[in-house]
């Protein structure tokens, strides 16, 4: 005989869902943030190319992004220790206010230096508030509820992203660019203002000591800061030497050189020890986050370029394989919520990865076939499956896996690897165009070779994650007898 459904229809004992009344408080106001992050990245996206012609600064078009996504790194790195020390109110209050300041900036820019200087400023305010939502499903929520969170995080994406570009295009036509920016200044107030009391009991029960470090916390907060800084600066370098070397000349070599180094040398401080080394736990979760970043938006990057250039789509039309991904993302992403323990969290990462790469493979045939473009929208839909089942496992790992007073440098990690294997993506892959591009209608093969290459770097996304697994426990050695002695024994 089943078992009469408590209130709400959960039953009695089973952990409060997130609309519950216990959680909706803290649900609505995090889905709302992540609904006007979602919406500024898809309308910046499309509102930017108006704004560079308008101040005059096509040819540094890309600077609005790698700036926004470098200071974002910075971001994701002091916002980690922050919250574990203090809690994830102060940091996601700091977040909001230089988010909102940054929008603002770039809404009345009156050149494109200036409106650069916003996006570093939203950038670093988007880092800290990222990794501060991170916390918060950390101390809010059961182990048990949250891969529901972070699939309703992921819808969060879906509206944004299907109507996001049609609204950001129309009112950078019909009224401007600036108001693109600046209409979700007041909307992000509220927001923040609605949230911030609600996170303040989590940052109590969650700060192990006011004024003090988790214990294993790694580098100092100062120390995190300059290598989070160094990271940031060797990937912009890496990025603007990367987009720079079809054109010939030493500079961009250095550039590119320096960058690579310097990431080399700051970056594993910041993350959970031996994940250069693929250990297993959360250090190869931290890892395969970033992997899964670098082949996607490496892609997607350049499926829009693609679908105008070689096959005379236009801007609305290449524009349908985005929201196509968005889609595909909800879909994998309410898969594994759905799965819950049900399904390993190694073999859905494996899942993610192998589906990611078939996705690249299918893109890469279609582009060197020359069949029609629009087995595209198939092959983007597909990649956003695998990237739902691959990103929101992560999440749900990294918090299963990290201690209770270290979740906030675990989320910042993970964080970092997303932004930064991003950030390398788009680097490699532009750099790699920009060395053979030969021109419209006649760079099939590039745009084939560079979706095969990604593809390949999702299929070690997924072979990695079979190390997500909790790693094997210390075997102890038994006490010694009194009076005997181990030295010479078994």
């Amino acid at each position: 005989m089943a078992r009469p459904a408590g209130r709400g229809g959960a039953a009695p004992g089973a952990p409060a869902g997130p609309l519950s009344r216990e959680h909706r408080a803290t649900t609505l106001p995090v889905l709302a943030l992540i609904c006007l992050v979602a919406f500024e990245s898809i309308a910046v996206a499309t509102a930017m190319p108006v704004a560079a012609a308008d101040l005059g600064a096509v040819r540094s078009y890309g600077l609005a992004f790698s700036s926004f996504l470098t200071a974002s790194l910075l971001g994701t790195v002091l916002a980690g220790g922050w919250a574990d020390s203090r809690g994830p109110r102060a940091p996601m209050a700091a977040g909001a206010a230089l988010f909102v300041v940054g929008q603002s900036v770039c809404a009345l820019a009156p050149s494109f230096g200036v409106l650069l200087a916003g996006r570093v400023l939203a950038g670093l305010g988007g880092g800290l508030l990222v990794v501060s939502i991170y916390v918060v499903v950390g101390s809010a929520y059961p182990d048990e509820v949250r891969p529901r969170v972070f699939g309703w995080m992921s819808a969060c994406w879906v509206l944004p992203g299907v109507a996001g570009p049609a609204l950001a295009g129309w009112m950078a036509g019909a009224v401007g660019w600036r108001l693109v920016f600046g209409v979700v200044v007041p909307l992000a107030v509220l927001v923040a203002a609605v949230i911030l009391p609600r996170v303040a009991a989590a940052a109590v029960a969650h700060a192990p000591a006011a004024g003090r470090e988790p214990a294993g916390a790694g580098p100092s907060a100062r120390g995190r800061a300059v290598r989070g800084l160094v990271v940031a600066v060797g990937a912009g370098a890496l990025q603007a030497g990367a987009e720079g070397l079809g054109d010939g000349g030493v500079l961009p070599l250095v550039l590119t050189a320096a960058g690579a180094v310097a990431v080399l040398v700051a970056l594993p401080a910041l993350l959970p020890a031996g994940s250069l080394r693929l250990v297993r736990g959360l250090p190869s979760v931290v890892v395969v986050r970033g992997l899964f970043t670098a082949a996607f938006f490496g892609t997607e990057t350049f499926v829009p370029l693609m679908l105008q250039s070689e096959r005379g789509f236009s801007p609305a039309q290449a524009g349908l394989a985005l929201t196509g991904g968005t889609i595909g993302w909800f879909s994998g992403t309410t898969a594994q919520a759905r799965a819950l323990d049900r399904v390993p969290r190694p073999l859905l990462l494996a899942a993610g990865g192998a589906v990611l790469a078939a996705a690249g493979a299918l893109l890469a045939a279609v582009t060197l076939t020359g069949a029609s473009g629009w087995w595209v929208l198939v092959a983007w839909l597909l990649a956003g499956c695998g990237m739902g089942l691959g990103m929101a496992t992560t999440s749900v790992l990294t918090l299963r896996l990290a201690a209770p007073a270290e979740r906030g440098l675990a989320s910042s990690a993970l964080q970092l690897s997303d932004n930064l294997g991003c950030v390398l993506g788009i680097a490699a892959a532009g750099g790699v165009f920009a060395a053979l591009h030969t021109g419209a209608g006649r760079d099939q093969a590039v745009f084939g070779g560079l979706y095969a290459g990604l593809a390949l770097v999702a299929l070690a996304a997924g072979l990695v994650g079979t190390r997500a697994r909790p790693p094997r426990p210390a075997v102890s050695c038994p006490e010694p007898v009194a009076g005997s002695s181990t030295v010479g024994g078994p």
